[in-house]
């Protein structure tokens, strides 16, 4: 069975850079990532991060459509507690049309930010009692031009509507995303690289397949998206691999947020006006040579019988980071990366 490769870009600023050399390499990046055939790019979204220049994945999505050709290009995600269900599907179903069939639509749970930035991004906003389940159901009606003679918008077209709307994904790293994914009818992404409880992966996998089965109307998929980092030897790798630790901000009420620095897990409780706790966790980064990740690679394959994984490669410099994933795409050429 072959396996589809795709990359997910954070658009990282490293040192002595600016955003605009950032999203400059990320342009180069998804040129690249067509010419060696990985599947899809997609891009992040994060608010007032030093550190990332991708705040707006929409507009970065129509940028990178205009200088590819074939590569699919989605988010990676939106993060869709902030904004209008319709909206989000305008802008989607926009891109659809200037590219047909090359447009995906992920979306996230998560904040993107820190709580101020939530606070500006929901300024204004009167939907707040609109929990997310509500919002994915409407965010796929509207993809999909269906809402029901009930619904309260029924009449209301995304327009335009594309004749091959935007591929719908939820991305999460929990049992309870896999349920809302499966029962919603989104392919679902789960995040391994921010929760590498194999037990937790297990379950979601699990959890997704049987409702999969469920919706044999709807080709929805499961993908893992993983950190890969590959060098010429195992120990080159190893070396490439900082800041190898994640940041989970436990708050009282229950919610939790993983972040990429103690700095900015600080940030966020002081943010949230709630008591927390910060929790120091190793980051899941898979490093080694071609053939020491290809072999990992395919028995992750082979153990949830995947069709297609998304590669992040946490690495700042970017000609190391681009050899990473010119080196991956060496390393699975005897599993075809099939488009």
């Amino acid at each position: 069975m072959g396996l589809r490769l795709s990359i997910l870009d954070q658009s990282l600023i490293g040192e002595q850079e600016t955003a605009v050399d950032a999203l400059k390499k990320t342009i180069q990046l998804a040129q690249k990532a067509e010419s060696l055939g990985y599947h899809r790019f997609w891009v992040s979204e994060h608010h007032n991060s030093e550190k990332l220049a991708g705040s707006s994945p929409e507009v970065l999505i129509s940028h990178l459509l205009a200088k590819t050709k074939t590569i699919r290009i989605g988010s990676g995600g939106v993060m869709l507690q902030h904004y209008s269900p319709y909206k989000v599907a305008e802008n989607f179903n926009v891109l659809a049309s200037l590219a047909p069939g090359r447009v995906d639509l992920g979306v996230g749970k998560a904040p993107g930010g820190l709580p101020l930035s939530t606070k500006a991004l929901q300024d204004g906003r009167f939907d707040n009692h609109k929990d997310l389940w509500e919002k994915l159901v409407d965010l796929k009606k509207f993809v999909t031009d269906s809402l029901e003679p009930h619904h309260p918008f029924y009449g209301l077209r995304a327009e335009p509507v594309s004749p091959e709307p935007p591929e719908l994904f939820l991305l999460g790293a929990s049992v309870t995303s896999a349920k809302l994914a499966g029962e919603l009818g989104y392919s679902f992404v789960f995040a391994q690289f921010i929760n590498n409880n194999e037990t937790v992966l297990e379950e979601a996998f699990e959890v997704f397949s049987r409702l999969q089965e469920r919706k044999k109307t709807e080709p929805i998929s499961f993908i893992l998206a993983l950190s890969v980092i590959v060098a010429d030897t195992d120990e080159e790798a190893k070396q490439l691999v900082t800041n190898s630790k994640i940041f989970k901000v436990h708050l009282e009420r229950g919610k939790t947020v993983t972040l990429g620095s103690l700095e900015q897990a600080e940030l966020f409780g002081k943010q949230a006006n709630e008591n927390y706790r910060i929790e120091i966790q190793e980051a899941s980064i898979l490093a080694g040579s071609k053939k020491t990740i290809r072999e990992k690679l395919q028995k992750i394959q082979n153990v949830f019988d995947l069709d297609e994984m998304i590669i992040i490669t946490p690495i700042e410099n970017f000609e190391d980071r681009l050899k990473s994933y010119v080196l991956l795409s060496e390393a699975m050429s005897e599993l075809p990366i099939s488009r």
